[in-house]
Protein backbone atom coordinates (compact mmCIF):
# COMPACT_ATOMS: atom_id res chain seq x y z
CA UNK A 1 0.00 0.00 0.00
CA UNK A 2 1.22 3.12 -0.81
CA UNK A 3 2.32 5.26 2.23
CA UNK A 4 0.89 8.70 3.02
CA UNK A 5 4.63 10.19 4.15
CA UNK A 6 7.88 10.42 1.79
CA UNK A 7 10.16 7.72 2.87
CA UNK A 8 13.75 6.43 1.74
CA UNK A 9 13.30 3.76 -0.79
CA UNK A 10 15.91 1.19 -1.46
CA UNK A 11 15.86 -2.10 -3.33
CA UNK A 12 17.47 -4.69 -2.37
CA UNK A 13 17.49 -8.31 -4.32
CA UNK A 14 20.03 -11.06 -4.45
CA UNK A 15 18.45 -10.66 -8.29
CA UNK A 16 21.10 -8.16 -9.83
CA UNK A 17 19.48 -5.56 -12.31
CA UNK A 18 22.50 -3.13 -12.30
CA UNK A 19 25.10 -4.12 -14.65
CA UNK A 20 28.42 -5.15 -13.00
CA UNK A 21 31.66 -6.57 -14.86
CA UNK A 22 31.67 -10.46 -14.22
CA UNK A 23 35.32 -9.71 -12.84
CA UNK A 24 33.15 -8.64 -9.87
CA UNK A 25 30.42 -10.83 -9.42
CA UNK A 26 30.62 -11.85 -5.99
CA UNK A 27 31.39 -8.53 -4.73
CA UNK A 28 27.72 -7.68 -5.94
CA UNK A 29 26.58 -10.46 -3.15
CA UNK A 30 28.99 -8.94 -0.59
CA UNK A 31 27.66 -5.27 -1.08
CA UNK A 32 24.13 -6.15 -1.46
CA UNK A 33 24.25 -7.70 2.18
CA UNK A 34 26.13 -4.49 3.28
CA UNK A 35 23.28 -2.17 1.89
CA UNK A 36 20.47 -4.41 3.79
CA UNK A 37 22.11 -4.63 6.86
CA UNK A 38 22.81 -0.20 7.10
CA UNK A 39 19.23 -0.15 5.84
CA UNK A 40 17.55 -2.81 9.08
CA UNK A 41 19.71 -0.25 11.29
CA UNK A 42 17.72 2.36 9.98
CA UNK A 43 14.10 0.47 9.84
CA UNK A 44 13.89 -2.57 12.22
CA UNK A 45 10.16 -2.60 11.80
CA UNK A 46 10.58 -3.49 7.80
CA UNK A 47 13.44 -5.86 9.06
CA UNK A 48 11.50 -8.30 10.62
CA UNK A 49 9.18 -9.24 7.23
CA UNK A 50 12.55 -8.37 4.93
CA UNK A 51 10.22 -6.81 2.83
CA UNK A 52 11.00 -3.00 1.73
CA UNK A 53 7.46 -1.32 0.24
CA UNK A 54 7.95 0.63 -3.04
CA UNK A 55 6.29 3.85 -3.71
CA UNK A 56 7.40 4.94 -7.10
CA UNK A 57 10.49 3.32 -8.59
CA UNK A 58 11.50 4.05 -12.07
CA UNK A 59 11.02 1.21 -14.53
CA UNK A 60 7.99 -0.04 -13.21
CA UNK A 61 3.91 0.19 -13.95
CA UNK A 62 2.32 2.56 -12.03
CA UNK A 63 0.02 -0.25 -11.15
CA UNK A 64 3.23 -1.66 -9.36
CA UNK A 65 3.27 1.88 -6.74
CA UNK A 66 2.89 -0.19 -2.97
CA UNK A 67 4.39 -3.71 -3.72
CA UNK A 68 6.24 -5.04 -1.13
CA UNK A 69 9.27 -6.15 -2.66
CA UNK A 70 9.91 -9.70 -0.63
CA UNK A 71 14.29 -9.71 -0.26
CA UNK A 72 16.61 -12.28 2.19
CA UNK A 73 16.53 -10.32 5.93
CA UNK A 74 20.46 -10.65 6.51
CA UNK A 75 21.75 -12.85 9.01
CA UNK A 76 18.35 -15.17 9.40
CA UNK A 77 19.76 -18.12 6.98
CA UNK A 78 17.15 -17.23 4.41
CA UNK A 79 19.52 -17.02 1.95
CA UNK A 80 21.47 -20.02 0.78
CA UNK A 81 25.02 -17.78 0.41
CA UNK A 82 24.58 -18.02 3.94
CA UNK A 83 23.73 -20.92 5.37
CA UNK A 84 26.58 -22.34 7.62
CA UNK A 85 29.43 -25.11 6.16
CA UNK A 86 27.83 -28.03 7.39
CA UNK A 87 24.78 -27.65 5.68
CA UNK A 88 26.46 -26.20 2.61
CA UNK A 89 28.29 -29.68 2.77
CA UNK A 90 25.59 -31.83 3.52
CA UNK A 91 24.12 -30.86 0.12
CA UNK A 92 26.93 -30.53 -1.72
CA UNK A 93 28.01 -34.40 -1.31
CA UNK A 94 24.41 -35.42 -1.37
CA UNK A 95 23.72 -33.78 -4.97
CA UNK A 96 27.54 -35.41 -5.87
CA UNK A 97 26.51 -38.71 -4.74
CA UNK A 98 23.93 -38.87 -7.10
CA UNK A 99 26.07 -37.91 -9.95
CA UNK A 100 28.41 -41.15 -8.59
CA UNK A 101 25.24 -43.07 -8.68
CA UNK A 102 23.80 -41.83 -12.05
CA UNK A 103 27.02 -42.60 -13.65
CA UNK A 104 28.03 -45.78 -12.24
CA UNK A 105 24.82 -46.28 -14.54
CA UNK A 106 26.62 -45.74 -17.76
CA UNK A 107 29.32 -48.34 -16.74
CA UNK A 108 28.52 -50.49 -14.47
CA UNK A 109 26.82 -53.35 -17.31
CA UNK A 110 30.23 -53.25 -19.19
CA UNK A 111 30.94 -55.94 -16.67
CA UNK A 112 28.95 -58.35 -18.64
CA UNK A 113 28.28 -57.54 -21.72
CA UNK A 114 28.11 -61.19 -23.39
CA UNK A 115 25.53 -62.47 -21.05
CA UNK A 116 22.42 -60.81 -22.80
CA UNK A 117 24.23 -61.28 -26.34
CA UNK A 118 23.93 -65.11 -25.66
CA UNK A 119 20.99 -65.08 -23.74
CA UNK A 120 19.00 -62.80 -26.46
CA UNK A 121 20.93 -64.33 -29.53
CA UNK A 122 21.70 -61.14 -30.80
CA UNK A 123 25.27 -59.37 -31.86
CA UNK A 124 27.53 -57.90 -29.37
CA UNK A 125 26.92 -53.97 -31.51
CA UNK A 126 23.02 -54.62 -30.40
CA UNK A 127 24.08 -54.71 -26.85
CA UNK A 128 26.46 -52.32 -26.94
CA UNK A 129 23.74 -49.89 -27.79
CA UNK A 130 22.73 -50.04 -23.73
CA UNK A 131 25.95 -48.14 -23.40
CA UNK A 132 25.22 -45.62 -26.16
CA UNK A 133 21.50 -45.22 -25.69
CA UNK A 134 22.14 -44.35 -21.96
CA UNK A 135 24.65 -41.67 -22.51
CA UNK A 136 22.45 -40.37 -25.23
CA UNK A 137 19.82 -39.74 -22.96
CA UNK A 138 22.87 -37.86 -20.66
CA UNK A 139 23.13 -35.75 -23.42
CA UNK A 140 19.58 -35.35 -24.30
CA UNK A 141 17.92 -34.43 -21.07
CA UNK A 142 19.73 -31.58 -19.08
CA UNK A 143 17.86 -29.92 -22.35
CA UNK A 144 14.59 -30.03 -20.28
CA UNK A 145 16.52 -30.33 -16.46
CA UNK A 146 18.33 -27.22 -16.61
CA UNK A 147 16.51 -24.54 -17.90
CA UNK A 148 13.43 -25.99 -15.75
CA UNK A 149 15.96 -26.47 -12.69
CA UNK A 150 16.36 -22.33 -13.51
CA UNK A 151 12.24 -21.54 -13.40
CA UNK A 152 11.10 -24.38 -10.22
CA UNK A 153 14.00 -24.94 -8.79
CA UNK A 154 16.85 -27.73 -8.29
CA UNK A 155 15.21 -29.90 -5.97
CA UNK A 156 12.46 -30.63 -7.99
CA UNK A 157 14.61 -31.56 -11.13
CA UNK A 158 16.18 -33.99 -8.84
CA UNK A 159 13.57 -35.70 -7.26
CA UNK A 160 11.32 -36.60 -10.75
CA UNK A 161 14.89 -37.73 -12.37
CA UNK A 162 16.29 -40.23 -10.09
CA UNK A 163 12.15 -41.31 -9.10
CA UNK A 164 12.14 -42.44 -12.98
CA UNK A 165 15.93 -43.02 -13.28
CA UNK A 166 14.68 -46.06 -10.40
CA UNK A 167 11.31 -46.81 -12.14
CA UNK A 168 13.34 -47.47 -15.83
CA UNK A 169 16.19 -49.56 -14.63
CA UNK A 170 13.72 -52.36 -13.07
CA UNK A 171 12.76 -53.25 -16.86
CA UNK A 172 16.24 -53.62 -17.30
CA UNK A 173 16.67 -56.37 -14.69
CA UNK A 174 13.66 -58.14 -16.10
CA UNK A 175 14.13 -57.69 -19.66
CA UNK A 176 13.64 -60.22 -22.00
CA UNK A 177 14.80 -59.67 -25.28
CA UNK A 178 17.52 -56.57 -26.76
CA UNK A 179 14.46 -54.41 -27.52
CA UNK A 180 13.46 -53.76 -23.91
CA UNK A 181 17.07 -54.01 -22.85
CA UNK A 182 17.66 -51.17 -25.15
CA UNK A 183 14.59 -48.97 -24.71
CA UNK A 184 14.79 -49.05 -21.00
CA UNK A 185 17.62 -48.12 -21.15
CA UNK A 186 17.56 -45.02 -23.42
CA UNK A 187 14.48 -43.66 -20.86
CA UNK A 188 16.60 -44.52 -17.75
CA UNK A 189 19.54 -42.41 -19.71
CA UNK A 190 17.48 -39.42 -19.94
CA UNK A 191 16.01 -39.69 -16.45
CA UNK A 192 18.96 -40.19 -15.26
CA UNK A 193 20.26 -36.47 -16.56
CA UNK A 194 19.25 -34.16 -14.63
CA UNK A 195 22.67 -34.39 -11.74
CA UNK A 196 24.77 -34.50 -14.59
CA UNK A 197 24.00 -30.48 -15.74
CA UNK A 198 21.94 -29.22 -12.16
CA UNK A 199 24.82 -29.85 -9.57
CA UNK A 200 26.92 -27.08 -10.98
CA UNK A 201 24.49 -24.73 -10.50
CA UNK A 202 23.27 -25.98 -7.17
CA UNK A 203 26.97 -25.38 -5.77
CA UNK A 204 27.08 -21.77 -6.99
CA UNK A 205 23.51 -20.79 -5.31
CA UNK A 206 25.18 -22.10 -1.80
CA UNK A 207 28.92 -21.01 -2.17
CA UNK A 208 30.63 -18.10 -3.04
CA UNK A 209 33.35 -17.62 -5.86
CA UNK A 210 36.16 -17.96 -3.31
CA UNK A 211 34.98 -20.99 -1.61
CA UNK A 212 34.01 -23.01 -4.55
CA UNK A 213 36.64 -24.54 -6.12
CA UNK A 214 36.97 -27.57 -3.56
CA UNK A 215 33.19 -28.07 -3.94
CA UNK A 216 33.30 -28.42 -7.51
CA UNK A 217 35.87 -30.29 -7.29
CA UNK A 218 34.54 -32.93 -5.19
CA UNK A 219 31.78 -32.94 -8.00
CA UNK A 220 34.03 -33.53 -10.66
CA UNK A 221 35.27 -36.25 -8.53
CA UNK A 222 32.12 -38.42 -8.43
CA UNK A 223 30.93 -37.64 -12.50
CA UNK A 224 34.42 -39.27 -12.74
CA UNK A 225 34.32 -41.97 -10.07
CA UNK A 226 31.45 -43.72 -11.04
CA UNK A 227 32.53 -44.87 -14.63
CA UNK A 228 35.36 -45.84 -13.25
CA UNK A 229 34.04 -47.80 -10.43
CA UNK A 230 31.78 -49.52 -12.80
CA UNK A 231 33.70 -52.27 -14.27
CA UNK A 232 35.60 -52.73 -11.22
CA UNK A 233 32.22 -53.44 -9.32
CA UNK A 234 30.12 -55.42 -12.94
CA UNK A 235 33.48 -57.16 -13.56
CA UNK A 236 33.12 -59.20 -10.18
CA UNK A 237 28.81 -59.16 -10.08
CA UNK A 238 29.13 -60.22 -13.82
CA UNK A 239 31.23 -63.23 -13.46
CA UNK A 240 29.94 -64.12 -9.96
CA UNK A 241 25.99 -63.59 -10.22
CA UNK A 242 25.10 -63.09 -13.82
CA UNK A 243 24.41 -59.91 -16.05
CA UNK A 244 20.75 -59.14 -14.78
CA UNK A 245 22.14 -58.33 -10.71
CA UNK A 246 24.12 -55.46 -12.17
CA UNK A 247 20.87 -53.96 -13.30
CA UNK A 248 19.24 -54.91 -9.58
CA UNK A 249 22.36 -53.38 -8.33
CA UNK A 250 21.67 -50.32 -10.43
CA UNK A 251 17.71 -50.28 -8.87
CA UNK A 252 18.55 -50.70 -5.52
CA UNK A 253 21.31 -48.05 -5.44
CA UNK A 254 18.91 -45.84 -7.29
CA UNK A 255 16.02 -46.04 -4.83
CA UNK A 256 18.09 -45.24 -2.12
CA UNK A 257 19.40 -41.66 -4.01
CA UNK A 258 15.74 -40.89 -5.05
CA UNK A 259 15.29 -41.26 -0.59
CA UNK A 260 18.08 -39.04 -0.22
CA UNK A 261 16.48 -36.38 -2.46
CA UNK A 262 13.80 -36.02 -0.45
CA UNK A 263 15.32 -34.33 2.34
CA UNK A 264 16.91 -31.97 -0.05
CA UNK A 265 16.19 -27.71 0.33
CA UNK A 266 16.00 -25.82 -2.21
CA UNK A 267 18.98 -23.39 -3.28
CA UNK A 268 17.90 -21.32 -6.33
CA UNK A 269 17.51 -17.94 -4.35
CA UNK A 270 14.80 -16.94 -6.60
CA UNK A 271 12.53 -19.59 -5.98
CA UNK A 272 13.45 -19.69 -2.61
CA UNK A 273 12.52 -15.80 -2.71
CA UNK A 274 8.78 -16.97 -4.64
CA UNK A 275 7.90 -18.90 -1.53
CA UNK A 276 8.81 -16.74 0.89
CA UNK A 277 6.38 -14.16 -0.98
CA UNK A 278 3.50 -16.98 -1.21
CA UNK A 279 3.89 -17.46 2.86
CA UNK A 280 3.59 -13.83 2.91
CA UNK A 281 1.05 -13.20 0.90
CA UNK A 282 -1.06 -16.37 2.65
CA UNK A 283 -0.02 -15.65 6.46
CA UNK A 284 -1.12 -11.63 5.83
CA UNK A 285 -3.94 -11.96 3.04
CA UNK A 286 -1.82 -9.18 1.50
CA UNK A 287 -1.38 -9.56 -2.05
CA UNK A 288 1.32 -6.61 -2.24
CA UNK A 289 4.35 -9.43 -0.93
CA UNK A 290 5.98 -10.06 -4.21
CA UNK A 291 9.64 -10.96 -5.49
CA UNK A 292 11.32 -8.66 -8.55
CA UNK A 293 10.25 -11.37 -11.14
CA UNK A 294 6.81 -11.67 -9.82
CA UNK A 295 6.64 -7.97 -10.63
CA UNK A 296 8.42 -8.16 -14.21
CA UNK A 297 5.31 -10.22 -14.79
CA UNK A 298 6.95 -12.41 -17.77
CA UNK A 299 4.37 -15.12 -18.25
CA UNK A 300 5.59 -18.71 -17.04
CA UNK A 301 5.14 -19.97 -20.91
CA UNK A 302 7.79 -16.97 -21.97
CA UNK A 303 10.34 -17.47 -19.50
CA UNK A 304 10.02 -21.15 -20.19
CA UNK A 305 10.28 -20.75 -24.14
CA UNK A 306 13.79 -18.59 -23.18
CA UNK A 307 15.19 -21.19 -20.79
CA UNK A 308 14.51 -24.21 -23.12
CA UNK A 309 16.55 -22.22 -26.05
CA UNK A 310 19.09 -21.29 -23.97
CA UNK A 311 21.43 -24.01 -23.26
CA UNK A 312 21.00 -24.51 -27.16
CA UNK A 313 21.87 -20.98 -27.91
CA UNK A 314 24.87 -21.03 -25.92
CA UNK A 315 26.27 -23.98 -27.32
CA UNK A 316 26.13 -22.13 -30.62
CA UNK A 317 26.98 -18.74 -29.71
CA UNK A 318 29.15 -18.34 -26.63
CA UNK A 319 32.86 -18.86 -27.29
CA UNK A 320 33.69 -20.38 -23.82
CA UNK A 321 30.80 -23.09 -23.77
CA UNK A 322 31.99 -24.17 -27.50
CA UNK A 323 35.82 -24.41 -26.81
CA UNK A 324 35.37 -26.04 -23.83
CA UNK A 325 32.35 -28.27 -24.71
CA UNK A 326 34.97 -29.26 -27.43
CA UNK A 327 38.06 -30.05 -25.45
CA UNK A 328 35.70 -31.68 -22.14
CA UNK A 329 33.62 -34.34 -25.26
CA UNK A 330 36.99 -35.90 -26.44
CA UNK A 331 38.70 -36.17 -22.55
CA UNK A 332 34.55 -37.87 -21.87
CA UNK A 333 34.97 -39.95 -25.26
CA UNK A 334 38.53 -40.78 -23.94
CA UNK A 335 37.16 -42.22 -20.42
CA UNK A 336 34.47 -44.46 -21.67
CA UNK A 337 37.14 -45.46 -24.79
CA UNK A 338 38.77 -46.64 -22.36
CA UNK A 339 36.32 -49.36 -21.10
CA UNK A 340 36.86 -51.17 -24.58
CA UNK A 341 40.45 -50.22 -24.77
CA UNK A 342 41.27 -51.74 -21.70
CA UNK A 343 39.71 -54.94 -21.89
CA UNK A 344 41.78 -55.37 -24.99
CA UNK A 345 44.74 -54.21 -23.73
CA UNK A 346 44.21 -56.32 -20.54
CA UNK A 347 42.00 -59.29 -21.62
CA UNK A 348 42.69 -60.19 -25.16
CA UNK A 349 46.59 -59.41 -25.31
CA UNK A 350 47.33 -60.31 -21.46
CA UNK A 351 44.63 -62.95 -20.93
CA UNK A 352 43.05 -61.30 -17.86
CA UNK A 353 39.76 -62.46 -16.31
CA UNK A 354 36.76 -60.44 -16.41
CA UNK A 355 37.32 -59.87 -12.94
CA UNK A 356 40.90 -58.69 -12.71
CA UNK A 357 40.30 -56.90 -15.79
CA UNK A 358 37.76 -54.99 -13.90
CA UNK A 359 40.57 -54.18 -11.40
CA UNK A 360 42.78 -52.17 -13.88
CA UNK A 361 39.87 -49.49 -14.07
CA UNK A 362 41.81 -48.54 -10.23
CA UNK A 363 44.83 -47.66 -12.05
CA UNK A 364 42.59 -44.55 -12.91
CA UNK A 365 40.84 -44.33 -10.08
CA UNK A 366 44.61 -44.12 -8.16
CA UNK A 367 45.46 -40.99 -10.82
CA UNK A 368 41.68 -39.27 -9.66
CA UNK A 369 42.62 -39.67 -6.03
CA UNK A 370 46.67 -38.06 -7.08
CA UNK A 371 44.92 -34.97 -8.38
CA UNK A 372 42.04 -34.69 -5.48
CA UNK A 373 44.80 -34.33 -3.11
CA UNK A 374 46.51 -32.23 -4.81
CA UNK A 375 43.53 -29.39 -5.23
CA UNK A 376 43.77 -28.21 -1.94
CA UNK A 377 47.08 -26.47 -3.04
CA UNK A 378 45.38 -25.20 -6.78
CA UNK A 379 42.95 -23.60 -4.24
CA UNK A 380 45.43 -21.83 -2.40
CA UNK A 381 47.39 -20.91 -5.61
CA UNK A 382 43.52 -19.67 -6.78
CA UNK A 383 43.08 -17.75 -3.21
CA UNK A 384 46.99 -15.99 -3.50
CA UNK A 385 46.20 -14.81 -7.38
CA UNK A 386 42.27 -13.42 -6.67
CA UNK A 387 43.55 -11.69 -3.27
CA UNK A 388 42.53 -8.57 -5.42
CA UNK A 389 39.38 -9.67 -6.83
CA UNK A 390 37.90 -12.91 -8.38
CA UNK A 391 38.43 -13.55 -11.98
CA UNK A 392 37.17 -16.94 -13.99
CA UNK A 393 40.99 -17.34 -16.06
CA UNK A 394 42.53 -17.79 -12.82
CA UNK A 395 40.71 -21.37 -12.53
CA UNK A 396 42.33 -22.65 -15.63
CA UNK A 397 46.33 -23.54 -14.25
CA UNK A 398 44.91 -26.80 -13.47
CA UNK A 399 43.75 -27.75 -17.14
CA UNK A 400 46.54 -25.98 -18.60
CA UNK A 401 48.78 -28.43 -17.11
CA UNK A 402 46.34 -31.11 -18.01
CA UNK A 403 46.78 -30.04 -21.36
CA UNK A 404 50.31 -31.22 -21.02
CA UNK A 405 49.94 -34.26 -19.11
CA UNK A 406 46.89 -35.95 -21.52
CA UNK A 407 48.86 -36.72 -24.44
CA UNK A 408 51.81 -37.99 -22.76
CA UNK A 409 49.07 -40.34 -21.25
CA UNK A 410 48.05 -41.43 -24.45
CA UNK A 411 51.15 -42.16 -26.02
CA UNK A 412 52.18 -44.07 -23.07
CA UNK A 413 49.13 -46.42 -23.30
CA UNK A 414 49.34 -46.81 -27.13
CA UNK A 415 53.18 -47.78 -26.76
CA UNK A 416 52.82 -49.92 -23.95
CA UNK A 417 49.50 -51.65 -24.03
CA UNK A 418 50.10 -53.02 -27.24
CA UNK A 419 52.57 -55.84 -26.37
CA UNK A 420 52.11 -58.60 -24.39
CA UNK A 421 56.26 -58.53 -23.78
CA UNK A 422 55.97 -55.43 -21.96
CA UNK A 423 55.01 -55.64 -18.51
CA UNK A 424 51.43 -55.35 -17.40
CA UNK A 425 52.10 -52.23 -15.14
CA UNK A 426 53.42 -50.62 -17.72
CA UNK A 427 49.90 -49.49 -19.06
CA UNK A 428 48.53 -49.48 -15.83
CA UNK A 429 50.48 -46.43 -14.66
CA UNK A 430 49.59 -44.38 -17.97
CA UNK A 431 45.80 -45.05 -16.97
CA UNK A 432 46.71 -43.75 -13.45
CA UNK A 433 48.53 -40.70 -15.39
CA UNK A 434 45.01 -40.24 -17.70
CA UNK A 435 42.96 -40.19 -14.72
CA UNK A 436 45.00 -37.41 -12.81
CA UNK A 437 45.14 -35.03 -16.50
CA UNK A 438 41.33 -36.08 -16.82
CA UNK A 439 40.31 -34.71 -13.43
CA UNK A 440 42.50 -31.72 -13.62
CA UNK A 441 41.31 -30.87 -16.83
CA UNK A 442 37.42 -31.73 -15.87
CA UNK A 443 37.50 -29.48 -12.73
CA UNK A 444 39.34 -26.52 -13.73
CA UNK A 445 37.51 -26.48 -17.22
CA UNK A 446 33.92 -26.83 -14.98
CA UNK A 447 34.72 -24.39 -12.36
CA UNK A 448 36.16 -21.63 -15.18
CA UNK A 449 32.27 -22.69 -16.93
CA UNK A 450 30.21 -21.94 -13.59
CA UNK A 451 32.58 -18.73 -12.60
CA UNK A 452 31.67 -17.37 -16.26
CA UNK A 453 28.15 -17.71 -16.46
CA UNK A 454 27.10 -17.86 -12.58
CA UNK A 455 23.35 -17.88 -12.56
CA UNK A 456 23.28 -19.42 -15.70
CA UNK A 457 25.50 -22.53 -14.43
CA UNK A 458 23.13 -25.21 -15.12
CA UNK A 459 22.30 -23.96 -18.78
CA UNK A 460 25.93 -23.73 -19.46
CA UNK A 461 26.82 -27.14 -18.30
CA UNK A 462 24.01 -28.68 -19.68
CA UNK A 463 24.90 -27.31 -23.41
CA UNK A 464 28.23 -29.00 -22.33
CA UNK A 465 26.89 -31.65 -20.84
CA UNK A 466 24.73 -32.40 -24.28
CA UNK A 467 27.59 -32.29 -26.86
CA UNK A 468 29.82 -34.36 -24.27
CA UNK A 469 27.27 -37.31 -24.11
CA UNK A 470 26.38 -37.47 -27.31
CA UNK A 471 30.31 -37.52 -28.41
CA UNK A 472 30.70 -40.45 -25.74
CA UNK A 473 27.43 -42.17 -26.84
CA UNK A 474 29.40 -42.64 -30.46
CA UNK A 475 32.30 -44.45 -29.02
CA UNK A 476 31.08 -47.55 -28.05
CA UNK A 477 29.78 -48.12 -31.99
CA UNK A 478 33.58 -47.75 -33.30
CA UNK A 479 36.03 -48.33 -30.64
CA UNK A 480 36.41 -52.03 -31.30
CA UNK A 481 36.43 -51.51 -34.85
CA UNK A 482 38.91 -48.86 -34.24
CA UNK A 483 41.72 -50.36 -31.89
CA UNK A 484 40.94 -53.58 -34.38
CA UNK A 485 41.19 -52.31 -37.71
CA UNK A 486 43.81 -49.56 -37.31
CA UNK A 487 46.25 -51.56 -34.63
CA UNK A 488 46.08 -50.78 -31.01
CA UNK A 489 49.21 -48.84 -31.08
CA UNK A 490 48.27 -46.76 -34.25
CA UNK A 491 44.65 -46.14 -32.59
CA UNK A 492 46.23 -44.78 -29.70
CA UNK A 493 48.80 -42.73 -31.32
CA UNK A 494 45.93 -41.12 -33.30
CA UNK A 495 43.86 -40.03 -29.69
CA UNK A 496 47.51 -38.72 -28.67
CA UNK A 497 47.82 -36.31 -31.62
CA UNK A 498 44.14 -35.25 -31.42
CA UNK A 499 45.08 -34.43 -27.67
CA UNK A 500 47.94 -32.61 -28.89
CA UNK A 501 45.95 -30.34 -31.32
CA UNK A 502 43.22 -29.35 -28.99
CA UNK A 503 46.15 -28.57 -26.08
CA UNK A 504 46.56 -24.81 -26.38
CA UNK A 505 42.47 -23.97 -26.12
CA UNK A 506 42.82 -23.43 -21.93
CA UNK A 507 46.13 -21.22 -22.86
CA UNK A 508 44.21 -19.04 -25.42
CA UNK A 509 41.53 -18.36 -22.87
CA UNK A 510 43.60 -17.74 -20.09
CA UNK A 511 44.82 -15.10 -22.36
CA UNK A 512 42.10 -13.75 -24.19
CA UNK A 513 39.07 -14.89 -21.95
CA UNK A 514 38.26 -11.74 -20.10
CA UNK A 515 38.14 -9.73 -23.21
CA UNK A 516 35.97 -12.76 -24.68
CA UNK A 517 33.43 -12.79 -21.52
CA UNK A 518 33.12 -8.83 -21.75
CA UNK A 519 31.52 -9.62 -24.88
CA UNK A 520 29.53 -12.35 -24.30
CA UNK A 521 25.57 -11.52 -23.49
CA UNK A 522 24.87 -14.40 -21.05
CA UNK A 523 28.00 -13.77 -19.35
CA UNK A 524 27.04 -10.29 -18.45
CA UNK A 525 23.69 -11.05 -18.30
CA UNK A 526 24.32 -13.81 -15.59
CA UNK A 527 26.34 -12.12 -13.29
CA UNK A 528 23.67 -9.25 -13.35
CA UNK A 529 20.84 -11.65 -12.51
CA UNK A 530 22.81 -12.80 -9.44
Amino acid sequence: MPSSEPFEVEFVSPIQTTFVDPVREDQIFNQSEKKKKKHAKGNSDETVTSVVIRDVEEGYKEEDQGVKVVSFTPGTGENPKEWGKAKKWYITITVSFLCLAVTLGSSTVTGDMTGPTKEFGTSQEIINLTITCFVIGFGIGPLIFAPLSELVGRTPMYLVSMFFYCIFTLPSALAHNAATLVIARQIAGLAASAPMCNVGGSIADIWSVEERGIPMAFFSFTIFMGPCLGPVMGGWIGERAGWRWLYWVLFIFSGFCFVLTLFLPETLAPVVLRRKAAKLRKETGDSSYRTVEEIEGKPFMQNLRVALSRPLIMLFTEPIVIMFSIYLSFVYALLYLMFFAFPIAFAEIRHFSGGMTGVTFVSIIIGIGIAMCLLPFNEKIYAALTKKGTYPEARLYGMMLGAIVLPISLFMFAFTGAFARIHWIAPLISGAVFGFSMIVIYVSANSYIVDSYSAYAASAIAAKTLLRSEIAAMVPLFVDQMFHGMGFQYAGLLLALVAVAIGPIPYVFFIYGERIRKRSVMATQAVRRR
